[in-house]
């Protein structure tokens, strides 16, 4: 009892992680392989251990045993996981590619316009200019003929464009997946892009509510907007909208304008040859325009017809009988210089009637006879002598003696350079300014047979001299201003005030800033041609101030009138007696000064040359009672020229203009003074007076000055006597 107690030894109780360890025992099968221990050095094993391993398999035989069934048991696993996995993750990348789907339609829409404005936009407004003989003279804004019906039009039209466009538009919900993927493999097929995969609907959307540029957002917002169009309109409404908003080039939007721009006709009346073209035009409207490439225009229609002719549209014998038959050999409407008279137009628009919602017809007072008129005699006399003179540029401003403008041109050719010269630029006028100079000497009691002094002066150091270098002793105020004597110009300006003469000059019209200084005489500050222009008219209309215009009506399409011009008060701002003195004075220039090349058969004119320093500018300014009209001759960037003078170049334009422009119109004289300007110059104007023109005018406006007495008379320069001050200032030779 005692030896059993002491055997056994006594067991306390154990807690917690000693007592979870305390029945663990390792057995054999849990040993790792390879990992038994040693036998000990003395190679003596224990009996319990021999007793043990005698009843097991041996070793390696259980080892084999036990790989080949994990093994068939991992092979099992692996085969059931492989397949499941696929069906796993298919099943989520299936939706994982649903919710980037909607997540992309969801981002693409949210970039939309709103819903709510979602409906066919309006036509931008289109503004049409008329002549004062209704015709067509220019088109600002995008060309959009009217609006034609599908039921209008010849079938093989809108034929045309499902053939070469869109083969399956009535078969397709917006969006052609078949087309998309036939695109698709023509391009791969071609290394490029040969074929494009959209729908009508997807172009008309694309018009209608997106912009041109390439991106792929934009191209899955034309999808979701073509599937709207097509839930919201039936096919034929989506065919007829397009064919009335497609662009075709040269600024025609919609088949009637291309119709009227190419063909000269309306759409409903177009050929098959020519349906064929217009469609051949979606696909590059500013390459493939028959006005600029008839040979790319008519190689496209070839290629239209044969489609149509395999949709069974048309017949191979249409198609062979419609090659070349095309005739779109249609002058572009609006071309050349009356586009300054168009921009000139769309500057004051906005004043006359505000902001422009719906397209308008501008009525103007624009003759297109004499606008052609005048922009061949600028661009003749250019192409003639430019070179010669070194003159690059000219503008022309005509108007009727109540300031209406019958033609205006700002340069020599729109497409090179859209600066109007007539409106925009301003230059020293040169001796075109004198008037100004002896109106003030009028008013202040002188008259056209007031002697004054032609001699070398003096004003603060400044020696201006003539041209010539010559002087003339005393001379009228009519010969001084004729042969465009500066010193005697330079001695009134002070004797009446530079002051005075500006007040002058704004007063009939110019309103540009003016400098009263003592060389205000000579046409120093800047003017433009229209408000010079405009300032001479007083002379041609009795004395009566004008505001230079051009537009008259303006309405919309419809007929609604939206403004008319309205008589306007017209102040006297030269008094009568002073206007026939004037017109008496200037009559000599075209008789005997630096105008003398200047002449309309059988009208009375007057006018004044202007050259400004070195040459720069060349000006002449000349009117009868029927119109005004004003020519500038010079350079952009105010180089000098070779010798352009005030009455060489501009005289020759403005003869050529005046006389065209005076064929077939009655003549009428020039405004004159009523019973002369004094008893004193009587008898010396009776022995001057020049044989009656065919008007028969008052004897007053035929009044001619006798000729200077000196020896030393100055003989005749085709430039006349203008710029001389700017010569001595700047070292030039005028």
């Amino acid at each position: 009892m005692a030896w059993g107690k002491k055997k056994g030894g006594r067991k306390e109780p154990l807690f917690g992680l000693p007592a979870a360890l305390a029945d663990l025992r390792l057995t054999a099968a849990d040993r790792i392989p390879g990992g038994e221990d040693k036998p000990k050095k003395s190679g003596k094993s224990s009996p319990k251990r021999k007793s043990e391993d005698a009843g097991d398999e041996p070793p390696r035989e259980r080892k084999a045993q036990a790989s080949r069934s994990g093994a068939k048991r991992r092979a099992k696993s692996r085969g059931g996981f492989g397949l499941g996995r696929l069906v796993y993750w298919g099943a989520v990348l299936s939706l994982w590619g649903v919710i980037a789907v909607i997540g992309v339609v969801i981002y693409v829409g949210a970039h939309l316009p709103p819903i709510q404005s979602l409906e066919i936009p309006k036509r931008p407004p289109t503004i049409q200019i008329v002549g004062i003989d209704g015709s067509v003279l220019a088109q600002r804004g995008e060309m959009a003929g009217a609006n034609v019906a599908l039921k209008d039009l010849p079938p093989y039209l809108p034929k045309a464009f499902i053939a070469i466009e869109d083969r399956r538009f009535y078969s397709h919900y917006g969006i052609d997946p078949v087309g998309i993927l036939r695109a698709l493999v023509t391009n791969v097929l071609h290394r490029g892009v040969s074929q494009g995969g959209s729908t009508l609907t997807q172009q008309l959307a694309k018009n209608l509510f997106l912009t041109q540029e390439r991106t792929m957002q934009r191209k899955l917002q034309e999808v979701e907007l073509a599937i709207w169009l097509e839930r919201k309109h039936s096919k034929d409404e989506i065919l007829e909208l397009y064919l009335n908003r497609v662009y075709f080039g040269s600024g025609a939007y919609g088949v009637e304008a291309a119709a009227q721009r190419y063909f000269g006709k309306s759409a409903k009346n177009v050929t098959i040859a020519e349906a064929a073209m217009l469609a051949g035009l979606v696909k590059s409207p500013s390459r493939l325009a028959p006005n600029r490439n008839p040979e790319g225009a008519e190689a496209r229609a070839q290629i239209v017809l044969a489609a149509m002719a395999d949709a069974k549209f048309i017949t191979e014998a249409q198609a062979k009988a419609s090659t070349g038959h095309a005739s779109y050999n249609v002058k572009p409407v609006g071309a050349g210089t009356v586009n300054y008279v168009a921009d000139w137009i769309g500057e004051v628009l906005d004043d006359l009637v505000g902001q422009i919602d719906d397209s308008i017809k501008v009525e103007t007072t624009i003759d297109p006879k004499l606008q052609s008129v005048a922009e061949a005699a600028i661009i003749d006399e250019l192409a003639a002598k430019s070179v010669k003179f070194n003159v690059s540029q000219g503008a022309l401003v005509a108007m009727t003696p109540d300031g209406a403008v019958r033609a205006m041109v700002g340069g020599r050719n729109y497409s090179e350079s859209q600066y109007n010269r007539a409106v925009t630029a301003k230059r020293q006028p040169g001796s075109s300014f004198k008037p100004f100079v002896y109106l003030t000497a009028l008013e202040q009691g002188l008259t056209p047979d007031t002697m004054r002094q032609d001699a070398p002066i003096e004003v603060k150091g400044w020696r201006p001299e003539n041209y010539t270098h010559e002087y003339f002793g005393s001379v009228t105020l009519t010969q001084a201003l004729a042969m465009s004597l500066n010193t005697v110009a330079i001695r009134l300006g002070l004797e009446v005030g530079p002051k005075n003469v500006v007040r002058t000059a704004h007063r009939l019209g110019i309103s540009s800033k003016l400098e009263p200084n003592a060389s205000i005489a000579l046409g120093t500050s800047e003017v433009s041609v229209v408000e010079l222009v405009g300032a001479y008219a007083p002379f041609a209309n009795g004395g009566l101030a004008v505001t230079p215009h051009v537009v008259t009506r303006i309405k919309t399409l419809g007929g609604k009138l939206l403004y008319m011009r309205q008589p306007e008060e017209r102040n006297q701002v030269i008094d009568a007696r002073y206007v026939g003195m004037m017109n008496a004075m200037m009559r000599e220039t075209l008789i005997s000064g630096t105008a003398k090349k200047a002449e309309i058969p059988g009208w009375p004119a007057a006018g004044k040359t202007g050259t400004s320093q070195d040459y720069r500018d060349a000006w002449f300014i000349g009117y009868t009672a029927n119109l005004v009209t004003g020519v500038w001759l010079g350079n952009d960037d105010n180089s000098p020229t070779k010798k352009a003078t005030g009455g060489g170049l501009p005289v020759e334009v403005w003869t050529r203009f005046m006389k065209t422009a005076h064929e077939g119109v009655p003549v009428a004289a020039l405004p004159s003074t009523p019973g002369g300007w004094g008893l004193s110059n009587l008898a010396q104007a009776a022995s001057q007076v020049s044989p009656p023109t065919p008007a028969g005018p008052p004897a007053n406006a035929g009044y001619r000055p006798p000729p200077p007495t000196r020896a030393n008379v100055r003989p005749e320069a085709a430039a006349g006597l203008d710029g001389w001050l700017m010569d001595r200032l700047f070292g030039g030779n005028r």
